[in-house]
């Protein structure tokens, strides 16, 4: 896709539009993709390689408009630029294919397993992912690989990515104080990968065990007649 007969002046993202106008039809396309970014936020926080992006336009040609997929993750890009962060994700400044894009289908088709299947094949998309909560005979979760130029689709519920290092999967769990069904990382064996309110929960369990251990320990040694708050 980079190898496109692109013209002489190219524009940055700073002069390109920021935005197709067209709003989410439903909370689930902001909310599906900003948990695996939160996700990431914390499992690669000492990595800059990296660039999760949500409701945000990949241009691939300045004629063209902006493809805006619902999320998708860049690697080997600079995670920011500057403090005015990225307007948009423009291919002939970053020079790096999205290897994974993720779409939400909303109760309105916009064509995610036809056109959408062949725009991310031709832009070179190595995983494209469609998640429907709305599919009852097939699968919610799909995962397409693409492999000489064509999707194919993976089969199980984590999936494994090699190139990414971690596996997308669903199932029922908590977020923003909902129950329901929600997309995850997990790592090789299958394992979820907490959220940011699970590892903020988890650190206050250790916090409280690790108190009560320090409590357990001065009545010990209380009993044996040694001041705890006497030892040095």
């Amino acid at each position: 896709m980079l190898n496109l007969n692109l013209p002489r002046y190219l524009p940055s993202a700073d002069e390109l539009p920021d935005s197709d106008d067209a709003p989410v039809d439903n909370e689930l396309q902001e909310l599906v993709p900003g948990l695996l970014k939160a996700i990431l936020l914390i499992l690669w926080a000492e990595r800059m390689d990296w660039f999760f992006g949500v409701d945000m336009g990949i241009y691939y040609h300045p004629d063209e408009s902006a493809i805006v997929p619902d999320g998708f993750l860049s690697l080997g890009v600079e995670r920011f630029y500057d403090e005015e962060l990225r307007p948009s994700y423009v291919l002939w400044d970053e020079k790096v294919v999205p290897i994974f894009v993720l779409e939400v289908v909303s109760p309105k088709y916009r064509k995610e397993y036809s056109d959408k299947l062949n725009d991310y094949a031709a832009l070179g998309v190595l995983y494209y992912v469609i998640y429907s909560s709305h599919r009852r005979r097939k699968p919610r979760l799909e995962v397409h690989k693409l492999v000489n130029g064509k999707y194919e689709l993976q089969t199980g519920n984590p999936v494994w990515l090699p190139e990414i290092g971690l596996g997308i999967g669903c199932e029922r769990g908590n977020y923003c104080g909902v129950t329901r069904e929600w997309m995850y990382w997990y790592d090789e064996q299958g394992k979820r990968y907490p959220t940011p309110q699970e590892q903020i929960k988890q650190a206050q369990q250790q916090a409280q065990a690790a108190q009560q251990r320090a409590q357990q320990l001065a009545e010990r040694l209380r009993a044996l007649g040694i001041d705890p708050d006497k030892i040095i």
